[in-house]
This record gives C-alpha cells, structure tokens and sequence, in this order.
C-alpha cells in the first residue's frame, strides 16, 4: 500500500517508521525544509525525533501535491491547522486516517467533522490510543484504536496497518476514539500541576478518575459509547498522558504547576501541546451540551493566567456529590 503522512513532527515521523516497518510505501509531507532534507539526506528528524534512525523508505517532500498518490493518508497536524492543512490535500476520494487529537476552536468540530467538510468524499477514520512517539518509532510495543463509521472498513484497516509490536483494535465509534484522545490531553495538563505543585499521588489519582469522570460525561453528550472511552484511546491514553514528564501536556502542566506562566512555557516550545489549545474550546463546547466539567474548567483558567492556588482551592470547594448519578 502506499501511504502518505501529513505532517513531519514526532508524531507524524514516528507513524510514517510504522508504516515502512510494515513494508507500505510512505510519503511524508512536512512544512519544514530542514525536515524534508534531514529525513531524506541522514534518514533522521533531529529536529523532532532526535535520536531515532528511520527507515531508508520513508520519503519526505514539501510538496503535499505528491500525496496525491497516496492509497491511504495519515492525517497528523495540529488540530487547529487540520482545516487549513486538508484544504491543500488534492481531492482523491481515497480514505484519510486521523492521527491528531483536538477539537476545532470556533466551530466546536472534532476533527472527522473537519476532514468530511474538506474531503467530502473520503471515507474517514481515527487513529487514537496511548502513544509515545519516540517508544512507537523505535518499534516498542504499542496498541491503538482504529475507528471508522463502518465497523468491516475498521477492520480492513487494522488488519493492513497491524505490526507484532503495533497492534491495531478496530471500533466503529470515531466520536467516542476523537474526544477520548482530545480530553485526554487537556486531563494531563491538570495532573502535570498537581505534580508541579506538589499535591502528592493521592491527589492525582483521584484528578485521573474525576477526569475520566468528565471524559465520559462529555462524551455520551456528544454520541460515543461508554466503552470506547474506557478502552484504549480514552483511560489508556488518559493514563499514559498523566503519568510521565515524556507527555506534553503533563510537561506544561508541571511548569505551572511550579509557578511558571503558560505563555512562557509555551515559548520555549518546538512541539505542541494540544492540551493548551483544547481547554478554552472544550469548555465552550461543553457549556452548550450542558455538560459539567470543573477540571477542564481550571485548566483554562490557569492558560489564562489563573493563580494555582486559587484553582486548587475552587475545586477543593466544590460541593460533595455523590459518585455516579
């Protein structure tokens, strides 16, 4: 099969060493000329995947006319720049996989809604679960979701993309693998703070299950099934995500956490954290399906420049409830 990925960060990379390992033809789209050159010239990405020796048949071009010829396209952009990416995507009517996690800001679109309003002949699938991009590139075992409308394409595209070490679950709930990928991040933003501000595994423990908590509730407001999210592309995710300084997300969060501003941390950045771009919208969109999420809530409040201390407490204040109902 012949494969384009659209999009050069770790991420992207990482997929397109997957993709060559399982012996497709991959062509990789990225913006970055020093990216294109370093990809095809040393077969590295230093500037996002450093360390990582890649395949010999990845192929990268800065020209996205050449996915063209894609049998299959891995959709791998920021979430905020997917429209404006897949706009320039010629128009094949061969199907893309969505590897990004976010939803829209504005419209309150996850990204299938996005990627059908731009290719509106494309069959649509998500790719989501508990991945390290560095682990998957260097071949350590890793399991994802693979989402589509119709559960035997879920299935077909599994069984192509499947490796010994990258083991693929089909599902037919792609709004239920989209927002456990997109919560998930904003979750680990707040976890980062609790580690940062030095509340102890207790307190994070108990953010991970009320988080997931929220997860859930939006999710079943917005469609999805319970049980998709309590698979790997939402509480899978949602762990890996909250327990490792390797996470982005938990990266910025600790920073916060330790009273630096999310303006400056953010600054320093060469990669994105969705998270950081997800709150605001999530919570918005939240607001309009009537859904309660007060951990989402104060992880916007904070990117905003909210004191953590304040946040803390606000939540911590809450009235007691009880668990389920």
């Amino acid at each position: 099969m012949k494969i384009g990925v659209l999009g050069g960060g770790a991420w992207g990379t990482a997929l397109a060493q997957v993709m060559a390992a399982g012996g497709h033809g991959v062509t990789l789209w990225a913006r970055e000329a020093e990216v294109v050159d370093a990809i095809n010239d040393a077969h590295e990405n230093p500037l996002f995947l450093a360390g990582v020796p890649l395949s010999p048949d990845i192929h990268a071009t800065g020209d996205i006319a050449l996915l063209a010829h894609a049998d299959l396209t891995l959709v791998v952009t920021p979430a905020q720049h997917a429209r404006a990416v897949l706009s320039g995507l010629p128009q094949t009517g061969r199907p893309l996989l969505l590897c990004s996690k976010g939803i829209e800001a504005g419209s309150h679109k996850l990204l299938s809604e996005v990627a059908a309003e731009a290719h509106p002949t494309s069959a649509i699938g998500v790719l989501s679960g508990p991945t390290f991009a560095g682990e998957v590139a260097r071949g350590l075992p890793t399991a994802v979701t693979i989402a589509m409308e119709h559960a035997r394409d879920a299935e077909r595209m599994a069984e192509a993309l499947a490796l010994p070490t990258f083991r693929t679950y089909a599902s037919d709930d792609v709004i239920g693998a989209e927002i456990g990928g997109a919560v998930k991040n904003v979750l680990a933003i707040a976890c980062g703070v609790v580690e940062g501000a030095g509340l102890g595994q207790n307190a994070r423990a108990a953010l991970i299950a009320r988080g997931f908590a929220e997860m859930t509730r939006f999710g079943l407001a917005r469609g999805s099934r319970a049980e998709t999210l309590a698979g790997l592309s939402g509480l899978g995710d949602l762990v890996l995500t909250c327990s490792s300084t390797s996470s982005r997300n938990f990266s910025l969060g600790l920073g916060m956490g330790q009273g630096r501003s999310a303006t400056d941390l953010m600054a320093d950045r060469r990669t994105v954290a969705e998270g950081a771009f997800t709150a605001p919208v999530l919570c918005a969109a939240a607001e309009s399906a009537g859904v309660d999420m007060p951990v989402a809530r104060a992880v916007a409040a904070l990117l905003e420049g909210a004191a953590v201390g304040a946040e803390i407490g606000t939540l911590l204040a809450r009235p007691l409830t009880r668990e389920h109902g």
